[in-house]
């Protein structure tokens, strides 16, 4: 994920087409082994990194979850539409981003 956000920016910036803002959607949900940790730590910290590099926000939509069903409730379930949340809360940074320009 952070590896496609990273050639996006490359190919659009300075251009018309440069985003103002990403949004990193996905879900992880733990299965047997010990590498639903890895994968959760490498794209937080990858999105992290973005967030410092480049000049625009890189908004954290990734759930990790431990079942589909709670998955299902924060996509619209009883938890609410994390993916919602993540459009406003990227709205919020393009706004305070101009605002520190």
């Amino acid at each position: 994920m952070p590896f496609a956000i990273r050639q996006y920016w490359e190919r659009k910036s300075g251009t018309d087409e440069h985003p103002s803002a990403f949004i990193a959607l996905g879900c992880v949900v733990r299965g047997d082994t010990p590498h639903f940790e890895y994968v959760c730590q490498s794209v937080t910290q990858g999105i992290t990194q973005l967030n410092l590099q480049l000049p625009v926000p890189t908004v954290f939509g990734v759930l990790t979850v431990n079942t589909d069903e709670q998955a299902q409730e924060r996509i619209g379930g009883k938890h609410g539409h994390k993916g919602e949340e993540a459009a406003i809360t990227a709205l919020k940074m393009v706004a305070l981003n101009q605002l520190l320009s």
